[in-house]
């Protein structure tokens, strides 16, 4: 084979190989649907939950909520003029929609700098990390889907300043996210494997 051909199947290989598969799961509704289509899902978050002690039905209720399970989730544009774009509204980005300044920190306090928001390993560590400095910080229970879901959105800061009770469209969204928490936990007893 000629040197040419060969590169040439080797850069055909590698692009193959490239990308994720960042699309949702089918029936988002349903939490066994989802950990038997994504087994490196399920992976993910028993580890979370071994070591950070998030249970799986309040980090895949919040993840639902930030990218419907879409790993490579970005915020929409921002328009001037209803046509020119102006770049995104925010940074968030990935499953757990991390915003670039908070991953950075998660990043140095768990020394992981290697870790992407578009790997769900990785996105549901931060979630447990997160969660856990919500619940050091804000006194939140790890398994209080609502206003753990509410100070992710706020921010530590904003969670403790209440900045959510000025907004009732935010308190309706949390009630959502405990809701399908619940819905979840009460689907994943089921589950034979998980």
């Amino acid at each position: 084979m000629s040197r040419i051909l060969r590169l040439f199947v080797l850069m055909m290989v590698l692009a193959s190989c490239g990308g994720g598969n960042y699309s949702a799961p089918r029936n988002l509704d349903n939490a066994c649907s989802i950990l038997s289509q994504r087994p490196k899902y399920a992976r993910a978050f028993r580890a979370t939950e071994r070591r950070w002690g998030v249970p799986m039905h309040v980090q895949m209720a919040t993840i639902y909520q930030e990218s419907k399970f879409i790993g490579n989730a970005r915020t929409p544009y921002r328009y001037v003029l209803g046509v020119i774009p102006m770049g995104r509204v925010s940074s968030a980005y990935g499953y757990s929609q991390a915003l670039d300044g908070t991953w950075a920190e998660y990043q140095r306090d768990t020394r992981s700098y290697g870790a992407r928001r578009d790997n769900i390993y990785d996105a549901s560590d931060f979630m447990g990390w997160y969660m856990n400095n919500s619940r050091d910080r804000n006194g939140i229970a790890l398994n209080n889907a609502k206003h753990q879901y509410l100070a992710y959105h706020e921010g530590q800061t904003g969670y403790k300043r209440g900045t959510y009770k000025r907004k009732s469209w935010l308190v309706r969204i949390s009630n959502e996210v405990d809701s399908r928490a619940k819905m979840y936990q009460a689907q994943l007893r089921s589950c034979s494997r998980f």
